[in-house]
Order: structure tokens, then sequence, then C-alpha cells
């Protein structure tokens, strides 16, 4: 007789807590859902209805309807997608020179990238708009976008895996006549989709949610991005809370479904960011 295999206690735990921080992580967007789709006088219940009854979408066509959201999605589109393609050109190239190539002052140079990414960012916001003024780029696309094509971290994974490269695979390239900006795109770059996929996808997400450098740089509401844009949807008869989670709930839709397709590549990303791939 086959014995029944044996529950262990351990992996009972585990699937206990994994469900109860399942439930911790969705519980704030099943509550703006339920914030959204409620009546305003129901959102400040006291105890709340944990289910909007009854059930509208006013909120979700009040921000449609009265808020230039759709143009603040095409902002953040434009914005994430030349940072990602500008990031990953400037960082792959910087890198390959890195790892691959021989000139004065190599090492130091590389240590100055190291130091970069060291210091925190926000400490970088008051010389950057004070740059940003000098050369009257605030409120402008290029103030928004210009900043936040630095990304040391880049360089430092793409250097990684690079140094990872066998010598004598570029060095019959040179042989052969190939230059060596052939070698970065025609052999380097297809060995490293899979990196260049992860960051792409990471990249996007940061540039899409960050907040505190457009919020900074941009004053004329039609210029913002998703995340800072949503800030200015209001009331005249106070705080509309149902209104409020409508938006977030609209401008967070879209990276959790971009979560969700590219799930496997993000974990990719933010592994070999946290430095544990390699």
């Amino acid at each position: 007789m086959k014995k029944k295999p044996q529950i262990q206690s351990g992996s009972v735990f585990g699937t206990i807590l994994g469900i109860a921080l399942g439930i911790l992580w969705i519980f704030p967007f099943y509550w703006a859902m339920n914030t959204a789709m409620s009546v305003d006088t129901d959102t400040i219940k006291i105890p709340p209805n944990w289910f909007p009854m009854p059930m509208i979408f006013d909120s979700f066509k009040y921000v449609l309807d009265n808020t230039p959201i759709v143009q603040w999605y095409i902002n953040s589109v434009y914005t994430s997608l030349i940072v990602v393609v500008v990031v990953l050109f400037i960082t792959m190239a910087g890198a390959y020179a890195l790892s691959q190539l021989e000139f004065p002052f190599k090492k130091t140079i590389f240590i100055i990238f190291l130091a970069g990414f060291m210091i925190p960012g926000a400490t970088n916001i008051v010389p950057l708009f004070m740059m940003m003024n000098q050369v009257n780029m605030v409120n402008t696309n290029w103030g928004l976008i210009l900043p936040q094509l630095v990304s040391p971290i880049a360089l430092i994974i793409y250097k990684q895996f690079f140094d990872q490269m066998p010598q004598e695979l570029t060095d019959a390239a040179r042989i052969d006549g190939a230059g060596e900006i052939r070698i970065l795109f025609r052999i380097f770059l297809p060995l490293n989709w899979g990196i260049t996929w992860a960051l792409a996808i990471v990249l996007f997400i940061w540039t899409w949610n960050n907040f505190f450098w457009p919020f900074i740089v941009i004053n004329s509401t039609p210029k913002m991005t998703i995340p800072v844009g949503i800030t200015q949807v209001n009331s005249w008869y106070g705080i509309a809370y149902g209104r409020i989670m409508a938006s977030a709930v609209l401008a967070a839709l879209p990276m959790a479904l971009i979560y969700i397709i590219f799930q496997k590549k993000v974990s990719e990303g933010v592994a070999m960011t946290a430095g544990i791939k390699g």
C-alpha cells in the first residue's frame, strides 16, 4: 500500500502566511474600488460599508469627463518610452566601453558611476531644479525628461553581464573586421535580450510612477504625468473621496496590467537591481 503523503506543518504555515500577505496586498486596491463606486455620503460612514450599495460609476465618469486624464496618460507614456529607449542605449554603450575597451581612467570613471549610484536621488532635486530654471526648461518636456535619463544602476547591471561574455568572442569578431558598434548590437545585445527586456519594463514602471520630480518641475495641468495629475482631482464642495479613489484606480490600472503580463520579467529586473542575480 502506498503511504499517503504527509502534510508538513511548515508548508501549511507558509500557505497561510502567503494567503494573509496576499489579502493585505490586495486590500488597498479593493478599498479604493469600493470607495470609488460608493455614494459620497457612504465613503465617510462609520462603520464603513464593506460593499458599495448601490454600486455606481459616477466618480469614474466625473474624472473622465472633467479632467485631462487622457492627456496625462499620453504624457506618461511619451515620457516613459523616451526615458526607457535613451537610458537603455546610453547605459548599454557605456557598459560596453567600461567592460570591453581599454582607455585611460577607466576604473576611476566606473568608481564615479558607483558613487553616483550611492547618492540618494532626493539630494539632487534642488540643484537640478536650479539648473533647469537657468536654462528655461521648467514646465517643459525636456525639463521633465532629461534628469530622468541618468541611471547608474542600469549601467552597472549591463557591465556585470558584459564582463561575463567570452573575450574570444569579441576577439574573433574584431579579426573578422567588425567594429565596436557592430559587436555591441549584433553580438552582445542578442545574447542579453533577457536583461534588456527586464530593465526596459522596470524602467518604464519606475518612470511612470515617478512623482517627486514631475511634481516639482511641471506646474501646468495639461503637461502633468498621471501620478501628478490625479492630485488635481478635487471638488468645489470639499474632499471627494470617491473621485480621488477613481482617479487613483485609473492611474494604477495600466501598471497593474503590465505587471500581471510581464510578471516574470519584472521579477528578474528587480532581482538584478537588488544585486541578487549575477
